[in-house]
């Protein structure tokens, strides 16, 4: 597999060094520990919010810094969770006297090490509640996780928290709209392929030519089957009967939606499935109120796609629409 690196053991490095010389503007990034903030630093007196996890999720989760989502993101190496001295080193940089709120994916590696920095910036004084979002409903337990892993849904979670923060709530109701944000939604992705990642130097998993894995995980972990290729429609269809049966979506109900690419999908592909995702909501007389549709949480350069659905109301829906611009979100 050909990448464009120089070395497999500096891709992070390097990878935060580009991205503080395209978006200085925007945040600032700290080297040993690494972790990126942002620029500049939301008032005092504001719930800080910080998120992370391994690399290779791009742009989750630093492309999400900024006015109105994260106040810093910690990197760990690829599909590696980050350490919790980084972690603390971005509690502390976040925190603007009103506590912070921690956003970890449900994966065992960042939900022990986000408990450990929380349990070290708590005798530094400073204040931290922790959301666990968990909104894949493909499988149970994996390989990385004990329950449902986080995936695509948490950058919904990252977007209307912010703008809680943002609007001034204190630290227990940003926690409590967090909470709110991952208990109404849910998704689930397929992959035609694997990915590669840089120090592996062999893909994570193998695909027949004509073979998927449905209900694959972010970092290539395996799904609740494989199944022969299918069309666009015929696959959406699956994801969507899933996502909305575990959701309990009912005719009348309101949605933001998320056509996610996971690396590899040409945006022609993931706008077909969203046309098909679009028709069986109006089918089943679900609302669209917005729509996603691009790469936000990826899998390197894995070929597959996922489907989001947050089910919202007028106060969930004004947050999403709050103003927020970050170097993924502007």
């Amino acid at each position: 597999m050909k990448k464009l690196v120089n070395d497999v053991h500096s891709v992070v490095r390097e990878t935060l060094e580009g991205f503080a010389l395209a978006h200085a503007d925007l945040v600032d990034v700290h080297l040993d520990p690494d972790y990126v903030t942002r620029r500049p630093p939301k008032d005092e007196g504001k719930v800080g919010l910080v998120s992370g996890g391994g690399s290779g999720h791009e742009p989750l989760h630093a492309g999400f810094v900024g006015l109105g989502m994260l106040d810093a993101a910690v990197p760990g190496a690829v599909f590696t969770s980050p350490t919790p001295d980084p972690i603390v080193e971005a509690t502390k940089a976040a925190d603007r006297g009103a506590g912070v709120l921690h956003i970890v994916k449900n994966y065992t590696g960042d939900v022990l090490n986000f408990e450990t920095a929380a349990e070290m910036a708590d005798m530094e004084d400073i204040r931290v509640a922790t959301v666990v979002v968990n909104d894949d409903v493909a499988v149970e337990d994996s390989l990385y996780t004990a329950g449902r892993r986080g995936v695509a849904g948490t950058v919904l979670v990252e977007k209307i928290a912010g703008a809680s923060a943002e609007r001034g709530d204190d630290l227990d109701g940003v926690a409590a709209i967090a909470a709110r944000v991952n208990e109404q939604t849910r998704s689930m992705g397929l992959a035609l392929g694997p990915c590669t990642v840089p120090h592996a130097g062999k893909p994570s998993f193998e695909l027949g030519e004509d073979e998927i894995e449905l209900g694959i995980g972010i970092h290539g972990e395996p799904g609740y089957r494989r199944g022969r290729m299918e069309s666009a429609d015929a696959l959406v269809e699956e994801l969507y009967r899933r996502v909305r049966d575990d959701l309990g979506l009912r005719s009348g109900e309101r949605v933001i939606t998320l056509v996610n690419g996971m690396g590899g999908t040409p945006g022609s592909e993931l706008y077909i499935c969203h046309r098909r995702l679009a028709q069986l909501l109006e089918a089943d007389g679900v609302v669209i109120e917005r729509a996603l549709v691009g790469d936000y949480v990826t899998s390197l350069e894995m070929p597959g796609v996922s489907v989001t659905l947050t089910r919202v109301d007028d106060e969930l829906l004004g947050l999403f629409d709050a103003p927020a611009r970050t170097p993924a979100w502007k």
